[in-house]
């Protein structure tokens, strides 16, 4: 019996809190939403069932957690070296910012700017969503966050995932986990999110407005642009140099047609890898203990009102430029100045069509929805250079 006593107390079924009852709950029902709702399963599977990994109860000095990372112990005048758990290795990905720049490899090899190109003025719609991680970073100042953390709350208004990471790594790593699940939520649930706030904005008649087709873009200015447009953003955002120097990398291979087989590389096989690791070592991260705190219900909803003022900013902005344009802007585009690609698109064209079913939006939507990736990376380049 006293073996059996013993080998109870070592199990999970003794040890397991209500938080890591709550943790794993929710990281089933993000599992869920993936598979049931189509809500982007390509995260939130993987953070779903890191959330469940990681909020398993282990015995206390066994090394198997996320934040178990290695140490160097000097020991009767003897340097000892612990290693950490294998988690906390792949979690060292996160913590040190280093797999959000290859996304952004693989997001460059895959995206194509010529719809940004053919009407550069659509390029303004994802400079003004970015107010929302302004607004937001006043709002979080206001909480009483300190300004780095409040810089790394205000990001998630982006909707971009690694760029938050990446950013709150930098400026506060004690919030990464519940940053990273609050901007990869939002992203997921753009769907949900977006269209009350589109149709609240506009008027029928607005969203009824067609566009010219795109002009077509030639072969050169697809080359010349990742170049010229890394120089001039990372002159005005030096903190943005390795967020937009792998996305333009990554589109000067998709568009220099001799490296076909690095892009490739870049847009299937190794971001796929870098998402799985990503996504599963952040659910990992969330650990009761560290995640279900009043901060965290903060974070939330600061990063809901983020994501709301950026798709309002856009929307807004675009009917602003209505007022001075001959060519009329549907204004529904400007929601997709988020830089959620490319869901955002797809949900200006879903509402666009409840309107009018022959109103083809989704290539109008693709300019500002990229611009939004390159301003929330300079947006993110601003805060890190100011505040540190």
């Amino acid at each position: 019996m006293d073996i059996l006593f013993e080998f109870l107390q070592t199990t999970g079924f003794t040890s397991i809190t209500v938080g890591n009852t709550v943790m794993i709950l929710i990281g089933i029902i993000f599992i869920s939403l993936a598979i049931v709702k189509d809500y982007e399963p390509l995260l939130l599977v993987p953070i779903g069932m890191g959330a469940v990994v990681g909020n398993i109860p282990v015995i206390a000095g066994m090394s198997l957690s996320v934040y178990d990372t290695h140490q160097w112990i000097l020991k009767d005048g003897i340097v000892e070296y612990i290693p950490g758990s294998v988690l906390s290795y792949i979690y060292f990905g996160v913590s040190q910012g280093l797999y959000p720049p290859l996304i952004f490899l693989g997001i460059g090899a895959m995206t194509d700017f010529s719809t940004m190109l053919s009407n550069p003025k659509l390029v303004l719609l994802g400079a003004a969503a970015q107010v929302g991680v302004f607004i937001t970073f006043l709002g979080a100042i206001y909480l009483n966050f300190d300004m780095s953390e409040a810089g790394a709350i205000g990001i998630i208004g982006g909707a971009d995932g690694p760029t938050a990471i990446f950013l709150s790594a930098k400026l506060a790593p004690h919030l990464l986990g519940a940053i990273a699940i609050a901007a990869y939520s939002y992203m997921a649930l753009v769907p949900v999110i977006q269209p009350p706030i589109m149709k609240l904005l506009t008027t029928r008649e607005e969203r009824l407005i067609r566009m010219k087709p795109p002009r077509k873009v030639s072969k050169r200015e697809k080359m010349i642009f990742p170049i010229a447009a890394f120089l001039i953003s990372t002159m005005i955002a030096p903190g943005a140099i390795v967020l937009l120097g792998m996305l333009f990398f990554g589109n000067l291979l998709k568009e220099s047609l001799v490296t076909e087989r690095l892009a490739n590389s870049a847009r299937t096989a190794m971001i796929d890898i870098v998402t799985i690791l990503l996504g599963f070592s952040v659910g990992a991260s969330t650990q009761a203990d560290t995640f279900l705190r009043p901060q965290s219900m903060l974070i939330f909803g600061l990063g809901a009102l983020s994501f709301a003022i950026a798709t309002a900013g856009g929307l807004l902005f675009a009917k602003f430029m209505n007022l001075f344009l001959t060519d009329k802007i549907n204004p529904l585009v400007g929601a997709a100045g988020v830089s959620a690609v490319p869901d955002s698109a797809r949900v200006v064209q879903m509402v666009g069509q409840q309107e009018d079913p022959h109103n083809f939006l989704l290539m109008h939507a693709m300019a500002p929805n990229v611009a939004g990736v390159i301003g929330s990376a300079i947006a993110a380049g601003v805060l890190w250079s100011v505040l540190t």
